[in-house]
């Protein structure tokens, strides 16, 4: 009976030990009072981070040094709350609740500010050229801005607020989220609805990958990758509790992972194709937090072997992909 326990509990621990990393293989510090906002590149070997002892920030994380310092408003209590990478690096968004820059990360200019008069902003998306921007609004409108032709489509397919966006690199297909328990696929040149995800709570993440071929939507207890051809439900993440706030989300490695973070330290490696568990890991809380805490604002592969995280804790941390 003993030895039988015994060799129990060993094959319990070694199956934790596969599914759990506990340590990351490098930190590297980038604010100390922790992050507004963060993203990384599609690399992970840069990143852009809004704080508030350091304002906006984009750092070379390969050489642990600054490259830019943006800022976006004269008024010091106009706080930078998101910002995010195009899809190809070659530009950043950067948005309070109001307005709206875009830059060129080449040699770090403005491309130019704008304000949203009509509604508060609560998320925001480029194309890969950095031209068109996609806009989700408290109000239930998505819009698409082309900050070259001047040119606006308000998508209004939601009923309630708007919370998640990404937008195609190309710019030509939208994916939105909202209060209304729905995610859509939309065309951004005619506005019309491709695909229409349900979801039993309110969407809260929603990303494409590069190809075109899924996406990734989630609720606080459903998260779901869709296959774009045929608008069905691939696969449906295992998720080992009930309730998981995804705070960011990327699809990786030939669009094979999918890699999620969430606001309760969880850093997650899945499988596309059947939503399975490959590995996890728990990023570092801030040190003067407690308890201990720390949303994940951004994820990338680094290599088929490590990945990056970028959380509200104020650092950048390398895992090990076992």
């Amino acid at each position: 009976m003993i030895k039988s326990a015994i060799y129990l509990i060993a094959i319990c621990l070694t199956l934790m030990g596969c599914k759990q990393s506990s340590l990351p293989g490098q930190q590297i510090p980038l604010a100390k009072q922790g992050f507004l906002s963060a993203d990384l590149s599609l690399d992970g070997k840069q990143a852009i981070v809004s704080s508030l002892s350091q304002g906006t920030v984009v750092w070379d994380l390969a050489q642990g040094k600054e490259r830019w310092r943006w800022r976006q408003s004269d008024d010091d209590n106009d706080f930078v709350t998101l910002t995010r990478f195009s899809p190809d690096d070659s530009h950043a968004i950067t948005a309070t609740q109001h307005a709206f820059a875009i830059w060129r990360l080449q040699d770090g200019q403005s491309q130019g500010y704008y304000s949203l008069p009509e509604s508060s902003l609560r998320d925001a998306a480029l194309s890969a050229d950095g031209r068109q921007v996609l806009l989700g609004r408290t109000d239930g409108k998505a819009e698409l801005v082309d900050t070259r032709s001047g040119r606006r489509l308000q998508f209004l397919g939601h009923t309630e607020q708007v919370n998640t966006v990404d937008l195609s690199a190309n710019g030509r297909y939208a994916l939105t989220g909202g209060n209304d328990y729905s995610a859509y696929l939309w065309d951004t040149r005619s506005g019309q609805v491709i695909w229409r995800f349900n979801h039993g709570g309110r969407v809260v993440m929603a990303r494409l990958d590069s190809a075109g071929r899924f996406a990734f939507t989630a609720d606080s207890r459903q998260a779901s990758i869709w296959d774009l051809k045929t608008g069905k439900e691939l696969s449906r993440l295992r998720l080992d509790h009930r309730f998981e706030v995804h705070t960011s989300a990327r699809f990786a490695n030939d669009d094979r992972w999918l890699i999620t973070g969430a606001s309760s330290r969880q850093l997650s490696l899945w499988r596309v194709s059947d939503g399975s568990l490959l590995q996890r890991w728990r990023v570092s809380p801030h040190p003067e937090v407690k308890p201990p805490s720390a949303v994940v604002y951004g994820v990338a592969l680094r290599d088929n072997n490590h990945l990056v995280s970028a959380s509200s804790s104020g650092l950048a941390e390398i895992w090990t992909i076992k």
